[in-house]
């Protein structure tokens, strides 16, 4: 039976209305569905359009839930169709309970746990999907699940990471960009109006204050529209042209500062992928492929596409890493390690730990450099606008004082 999607009114048992998105063969089957949840079909409208019917309102936090569910229920011995009817009817998430509601459908007919999370790629990505399929056939679904959710956790906490320590300089920066404004555009005209009427000879930088501030006052479009322009147009060519999106990720690893706390970022999650991959059953070749789709960056995918290129031709994967020159002794030593002790897994955990753990300080030691500095600039802002109206000022004072 062709599945479509659905997208339904129907009323509860309390006569509460309630609205959402489904899968179902046809209007019949939609009923059905929404009777096993205790529902009943007002009205329905069939969505053409299947991709990102679910992408929205399912996130990183609800899978964590979901995984957790899922691994704690399996430890148990609980059916996995039982645990999803459990997780159907707790969850407060009405997306994530449609998607289940789908899933318990799918299972029903015959398909396998990983078999009906394709059916959800805006959720479930391959990644997700391919875990779950190696945790059934190797018997360890509950172990996978386990992984799944400490992995989702770790991605929370770095984005919880990195959201902290932009936070404050994105708002210094917004309120240093509006000062900016407000004193070029209105305050220094005004202030600087009975400094230039007074016929005296203006020191240098009072004379570029007045030279910045006629640019802002009259190309003020010109300042908005250009950046805007450029990232536009930036972002334009990284989509058309692939050397254009490879040269801006490489450089993006060599800024100061943020580039290596990237570059930290991105390994730790790639040693933490592969460490679950490969201890799922999943192929060296197969995790290293998996590695260019996740690791965010067109440089370090080039890379790790070589290290593939590498081991397809016999090398061993530490000389397959070692052969790119992208990636840290720390990260060379783990694997030669892992692969004289037959515990790359564990190898690649420590990798992971270490770098999460020196993100978190590198996080930090950016964080009370970016505030101080921010503040600097600042005052350094305000000082000479002071300097460049009231110098000259007090100068006509002086003058005719004598």
């Amino acid at each position: 039976m062709a599945m479509g999607f659905y997208q339904y009114k129907a009323m509860d048992a309390d006569g509460r209305i309630q609205t959402g998105r489904t899968d179902a063969g046809n209007i019949a089957d939609l009923e059905m569905r929404l009777q096993k949840m205790g529902l009943d079909l007002i009205n329905c409208k069939q969505i053409r359009t299947m991709a990102g019917v679910f992408a929205g309102g399912v996130g990183r936090r609800d899978l964590i839930l979901f995984c957790f569910h899922l691994e704690q229920t399996a430890k148990a011995g609980v059916p996995i169709l039982d645990s999803l009817v459990d997780l159907r009817d707790s969850t407060e998430n009405r997306r994530l309970r449609e998607v289940v509601s789908a899933m318990i459908e799918s299972i029903e007919g015959g398909r396998t746990l990983s078999q009906s999370m394709q059916d959800f790629p805006a959720v479930f990505s391959t990644l997700f999907a391919s875990l779950i399929h190696a945790g059934e056939q190797s018997g360890q679904l509950g172990i996978v699940l386990g992984k799944l959710a400490d992995n989702l956790k770790f991605q929370d906490e770095q984005a919880a990471m990195t959201r902290r320590l932009l936070a404050y300089p994105l708002f210094v920066s917004m309120v240093l960009v509006g000062m900016v404004f407000f004193l070029m555009t209105y305050l220094v005209p005004a202030l600087l109006g009975f400094v230039t009427t007074m016929g005296h000879e203006l020191p240098l930088h009072t004379r570029a204050l007045i030279a910045t501030s006629d640019v802002f006052v009259n190309y003020w479009w010109a300042l908005l529209l250009i950046p805007a322009g450029s990232t536009a147009g930036l972002m334009i060519l990284t989509r058309i042209s692939p050397a254009v999106s490879l040269a801006i990720d490489r450089s993006k690893l060599r800024m100061p500062l943020l580039g290596p706390v990237l570059k930290k970022i991105i390994l730790a999650r790639l040693a933490e992928f592969f460490a679950m991959m490969y201890s799922s059953g999943i192929t060296v070749l197969d995790c290293i492929h998996t590695g260019e789709q996740i690791a965010g960056n067109k440089a370090v995918a080039a890379a790790m596409y070589e290290v593939g290129q590498q081991i397809a031709d016999g090398r061993s994967l530490s000389e397959g890493f070692e052969s790119t020159g992208l990636f840290p002794p720390l990260v060379m030593r783990m694997i030669k390690i892992g692969e004289a002790t037959g515990k790359l897994e564990s190898s690649l955990d420590n990798v992971s730990y270490f770098y999460t753990r020196d993100i978190r300080e590198s996080l930090a030691r950016l964080q009370a450099i970016i505030e101080p500095a921010m503040t600097i600039m600042l005052g350094v802002l305000i000082g000479w606008v002071m300097l460049s109206v009231l110098g000259p000022v007090y100068d006509i004072i002086s003058t005719i004082r004598v």
